[in-house]
């Protein structure tokens, strides 16, 4: 997406050197208005006035930039550049700066209630990590003095907090609607047994990079970039909870049910094949049925086996 934002060109001198150069200014201007007085010469008044008025002025130029901190500059409502060079510089005092941070942030969402793909309502939450990309974008695409809240509203552009609190609203409104978007697009866990279909329980990597997406389409305006969107919270809405824990209990007995009559029956296809093998004993079709039944009771079954002696005869 195109951008709008150029670095400020403008004059920038060493801070140190301008901080020296004001003060003697100062001092000059406070001297030269003691010597009017004492030799009661308007010209040496009028000058010190002006050498102090222009010190004064001057007092306003002096920023100071810590590494991944920028500027944006105006002046008289025309944006000027973005600065970002790290240090301490005295630039024209009419200009406007408003401070903004580029250093990463994170974003911790509240788990919010969302209908799944299915209907069912989950809680669904979120950890975020973001930072400014545009400066442009984000001091003038969308409307800051607006999402700043209470007394923010009042020092914004002027309070580095404010600003990025007011960032962060916007980043925790546009998060809040990507990730109920993302949630109605997917069911919560397997639908009918269906493995092959994609879902927030096991979508894992492919549901985060889907959330990122709709996320950085949401902020771009804002010139936000996404630097990492996981889901960290999800779960069962609390008035579905226990119903949802009986069916993913009762699912589970069932898939364990059928993994121990599979192996029932391969003990007792095995049982069978090496008795008629090393021809330890001769069943006719009702003692095998008989003994199927028997083993399959005793494999499957929950509780222990109580055995039966049979003091019946069996064929050789």
């Amino acid at each position: 997406m195109e951008t709008k934002e150029f670095n400020f060109n403008g004059m920038a001198l060493n801070g140190f050197a301008a901080l020296f150069a004001n003060i003697f200014l100062t001092i000059g201007g406070i001297a030269a208005l003691v010597y009017s007085v004492c030799i009661e010469n308007g010209y040496w008044a009028a000058l010190g006035a002006i050498v102090l008025a222009c010190a004064l002025i001057g007092w306003a130029g002096f920023i100071m930039l810590e590494p991944n901190e920028a500027r944006v500059m105006m002046f008289f409502g025309r944006y000027r550049g973005t600065f970002t060079r790290t240090g301490y510089y005295w630039v024209n005092p009419f200009i406007t700066t408003k401070k903004l941070s580029l250093r990463a942030r994170n974003l911790d969402a509240e788990p919010i209630k969302v209908n799944d793909k299915t209907g069912n309502p989950v809680m669904i939450g979120l950890v975020l990590v973001w930072k400014l990309k545009d400066t442009y974008k984000a001091m003038f695409e969308i409307d800051s003095q607006t999402m700043a809240s209470g007394n923010a509203a009042n020092t914004i552009g002027t309070d580095l907090k404010s600003m990025m609190a007011a960032f962060e609203r916007f980043v925790r409104v546009q998060s809040d609607a990507a990730l109920r978007q993302v949630a109605g697009l997917y069911a919560y866990d397997d639908v009918d047994g269906r493995t092959d279909e994609l879902t927030l329980r096991s979508g894992g990597e492919e549901i985060n990079q889907q959330l990122e997406q709709k996320l950085a389409e949401r902020l771009a305006m804002a010139g936000i970039e996404i630097v990492e969107a996981r889901i960290n919270y999800l779960a069962y809405a609390p008035e579905i909870a226990a119903v949802m824990l009986r069916r993913q209990q009762a699912s589970a007995i069932i898939t364990a049910r059928e993994k121990i009559v599979e192996g029932a029956v391969s003990m007792v296809k095995l049982a069978l094949q090496k008795l008629a093998e090393e021809d330890v004993v001769e069943l006719d079709d009702d003692k095998k049925a008989a003994m199927v039944s028997n083993l399959m009771v005793v494999l499957c079954g929950d509780e222990n086996a109580q055995p039966v002696v049979n003091t019946g005869t069996l064929n050789h």
